[in-house]
């Protein structure tokens, strides 16, 4: 699960890339995958003279031909993106601001979160799937034609979900169809064909939801926990972020590669009692790491900052870590770190730290573990936007609860612990500081839990000490390698080799 995050290094390195002449009927295909077309009218019509295109790493073999083409009808200069700084789902604007690029352009897969910074296209291409099979996968898992069902797909399947709609939606007067949508304040376009029309998502009966890039519609006076779900794509992030984000709903798939449909059968209430396992982690936390998962989601800042704000009335100590990628070896580093919030897109959060050395929680859950506002109800939110002022989460945390220092039990390790800081060193300041007012009947005036850690190492790095070490005159170092040197195992090779007397 480690690799969810940041592809497989190794894999990449053994990866091989066949580069094969085009023919005219393969530039056909390629013109129809990729929507050049439409690519080349948004920079056209907006004026772009750089466009920065943003490939994942399967499809990076087609990346040249698809800049060709563009440059030969745009007249662009185009720059390929291909490593991307974090998931390959989310926008690497740090990237193209790098060559000062006009917009993006962002193909395959992608999680739809907001941008700010740069004008944005998706282009999810055309994964192939076969209409009439996954109309009969419906079929077959939902018998009963009054079933309410939300149908959610991979972006990739955009494409055929026009068709979809028109062989159910007569048959399943209940279903509803989402669609694809992005926060078009931020200046993002989608390449939609033969998508569902957003004029059957209005109603006057109906209430209109947005999440994920997805827009739908329930019926009055119901919610969503009252329908079920039904996914069309492959095993992976997106299904796994709908599923602990409405974990009340039955949920379905169908996949488009075996066009084979099944009920999921993963235990929510299992993966979300491992989640509240991370949450208590984090109350019993002294040092907690911030991990920049993302430079692409709008607001990552502001989350950033809330998450400071709350973690540091609860008596803890920050430290905020950018990484790019980050795996197992690269937080083992930093011992002190009690626990880690990774701050990313929704699909990215959900990261399975059972291979780490300390637990990642996402922002709700150190919001859970901190803010003694939120409470557990079984709701999991995904999208740390949710959680900001104004957002459909919003917990203020209660100001008087400062005021009253309180203790906890830790369901862990059964020690007691603190609940908050104090408001006379919120007032004083002194929580910046690693040092307290000298006690004359006590010696012990640290309170930085960093520094303490480092005090109970038996290895606290390098030290010079200064007049402590005697000068020695140089002298003639080993040689050979580290696995056998030139003067190791002399006397016993000679006292093997030497005859033994009788």
């Amino acid at each position: 699960m480690t690799d969810a995050f940041s592809s497989n290094s190794e894999a990449v390195l053994q990866r091989t890339v066949n580069v094969s002449t085009i023919t005219s009927s393969h530039a056909g295909n390629l013109m129809k995958l990729y929507q050049i077309a439409e690519t080349c009218d948004f920079v056209t019509s907006n004026q772009f003279t750089k466009v920065a295109l943003q490939f994942p790493d399967e499809l990076l073999p087609d990346a040249v031909r698809v800049s060709a083409e563009i440059e030969n009808e745009t007249k662009a200069k185009t720059y390929i993106l291909g490593d991307t700084s974090y998931g390959s789902c989310c926008v690497d604007e740090v990237a193209a601001e790098h060559v000062k690029a006009d917009c993006i352009v962002h193909y395959g897969p992608s999680c739809l979160s907001p941008c700010r910074r740069l004008p944005l296209l998706h282009v999810f291409g055309k994964r192939p799937i076969d209409v009439q099979q996954c109309v009969a996968a419906f079929k077959e898992l939902y018998p009963d034609r009054q079933s309410h069902v939300i149908i959610l797909y991979d972006v990739t399947y955009s494409h055929a979900i026009g068709d979809l709609r028109t062989l159910l939606c007569d048959i399943y007067p209940n279903v509803a169809v989402s669609l694809l949508k992005t926060d078009y304040s931020c200046g993002a376009e989608l390449i939609q064909d033969s998508c569902v029309n957003s004029d059957h998502l209005k109603s006057q009966d109906d209430s209109v939801i947005f999440k994920f890039g997805r827009q739908f519609s329930v019926k009055k006076g119901q919610s969503v926990d009252d329908y079920s779900m039904f996914y069309i794509g492959q095993e992976g992030l997106t299904l796994t972020n709908f599923m602990m984000t409405w974990n009340h709903c039955a949920f379905s798939s169908f996949n488009p590669e075996t066009c084979t449909g099944r009920v999921e059968s993963v235990q929510i209430n299992k993966a979300l009692m491992k989640r509240y396992y991370a949450i208590e982690r984090a109350k019993d936390a002294s040092v907690v790491g911030i991990l920049v998962g993302t430079l692409g989601v709008a607001n990552y800042l502001t989350i950033i900052e809330q998450l400071k704000d709350i973690i540091h009335k609860a008596g803890k100590k920050t430290y905020m870590f950018a990484m790019g990628k980050i795996n197992v070896p690269k937080l083992a580093n930093f011992l002190e770190v009690d626990v880690y919030v990774l701050v990313a897109c929704p699909e990215n959060s959900l990261l399975d730290s059972s291979e780490f050395y300390r637990p990642v929680v996402t922002p709700f859950e150190m919001e859970l573990a901190c803010n003694k506002q939120r409470e557990w109800t079984g709701e999991y939110i995904t999208d740390f936007r949710d959680l900001l002022p104004g957002g459909s989460s919003h917990v203020e945390p209660n100001e008087s609860a400062i005021e009253e220092e309180c203790t906890d039990v830790s369901l862990i390790t059964g020690a007691l612990r603190a609940c908050s800081t104090s408001s006379s060193e919120l007032r004083n300041g002194t929580e910046s500081s690693s040092l307290v007012p000298r006690n004359p009947t006590l010696t012990v005036a640290n309170t930085n839990t960093a520094a303490s850690f480092l005090a109970g190492r038996s290895w606290q790095g390098l030290e010079p000490k200064l007049g402590q070490t005697p000068v020695l005159k140089a002298v003639e170092g080993r040689r050979g390698i580290a696995i056998a040197y030139e003067e190791e195992g002399v006397g016993n090779k000679e006292a093997l080799t030497s005859p033994q007397k009788s």
